[in-house]
């Protein structure tokens, strides 16, 4: 069975000019990240790393199309990201590559690319719990995620979020002082999967989260999509199915 093949990119910025960030993450956010999924999906994914500083922003033609998902955080440098990359990826994504967008990444370029829209929001950043809620039980994405999902501090992400009606609504999440937010979303571009999830503030822990990883993680296997039915992954696809499979009853969810 061929591996998923996935890239985690980094914008790696605040881990060079902030200290407290990179007492958090002493190994960069991206590697952060990458580290959690591997250990979630352990054999089903081969996981690499790329960042903003690297030679065409470590994503080569040859790269992405050797890359079954690609998964982005960045924050204070969107500006920085090189328009013809900016291009390359859009155009794999259309392809068939999966995209899994963190936190901020909600203003990357390419994200509002691929949305159409401002992607603008609400935000606070007070450190205050963040509840993540379950409203797509039986999505793949779901699967062993405990409902909710409890992150002790966050930054708030709030309504109105300008992106178009998801095509799947798989998490909302609440704070302390009301807001809600949509902040596990599906889309489909061309032939590629999308997934926006919201937690992941630079200044907080919450890639130390073990239920938080998991999300991301499931979201790696699910937009894998198209690339890993190409090749000779319908075993693959298979057994991502079945590891996916949920195995709760509408008793463990009091219905």
């Amino acid at each position: 069975m061929t591996p998923i093949r996935a890239v985690v990119w980094g914008e790696n910025h605040h881990e060079q000019v902030d200290q407290y960030v990179r007492d958090l993450y002493p190994e960069g956010m991206h590697e952060a990240i990458a580290g959690g999924v591997r250990s979630i999906l352990g054999g089903a994914a081969e996981i690499s790393t790329a960042t903003l500083q690297q030679e065409e922003h470590g994503l080569s033609e040859d790269r992405l199309s050797a890359t079954d998902v690609l998964v982005w955080w960045g924050h204070k440098r969107h500006g920085a990201v090189d328009d013809d990359i900016v291009d390359r990826v859009h155009r794999h994504v259309l392809s068939g590559m999966g995209l899994v967008v963190l936190h901020s990444g909600h203003y990357s370029k390419i994200f509002r690319r691929l949305m159409g829209t401002s992607c603008t929001l609400n935000w606070r950043a007070t450190g205050e719990e963040e509840l993540v809620w379950t409203v797509a039980p039986d999505h793949p994405i779901a699967h062993g995620v405990p409902h909710p999902i409890r992150i002790p501090a966050q930054e708030m992400y709030g309504e109105q979020f300008d992106i178009p009606a998801p095509d799947e609504l798989v998490f909302i999440s609440s704070f302390a002082g009301g807001e809600v937010f949509r902040s596990g979303c599906t889309f489909r571009r061309g032939r590629g999967r999308i997934f926006y999830f919201s937690p992941g503030d630079q200044h907080f822990p919450v890639y130390r989260h073990p239920d938080v990883l998991r999300v991301i993680a499931n979201g790696v296997s699910w937009s894998a999509g198209v690339r890993a039915e190409d090749g000779d992954s319908v075993a693959r696809r298979d057994a991502l199915e079945r590891s996916n499979r949920r195995i709760d009853t509408r008793e463990d969810w009091g219905l």
